[in-house]
């Protein structure tokens, strides 16, 4: 059996509180939150901040309470 830590952490990189899943930072290898995991891939493919809100905001209204 996993076990599952559901304490909040905080992201070094948005100071946020989360009990996700960490996403791991392609920097350094860091945990860092799931929205800021995401933000660095599409970053990473030359996605714009607009933009970036704009996905965050449909996953978070898909995802909303599954958790």
């Amino acid at each position: 059996m996993k076990d599952r830590n559901n304490e909040p952490r905080i992201c070094p990189k948005c100071g946020q509180a989360y009990t996700a899943r960490p996403a791991l930072s392609r920097a350094d290898n860091s945990p860092i939150c799931p929205d800021c995991g995401t933000r660095e891939a599409l970053e990473s493919i030359g996605v714009g901040r607009e933009e970036q809100d704009k996905i965050l905001g449909i996953i978070h209204e898909k995802y909303e309470g599954e958790e």
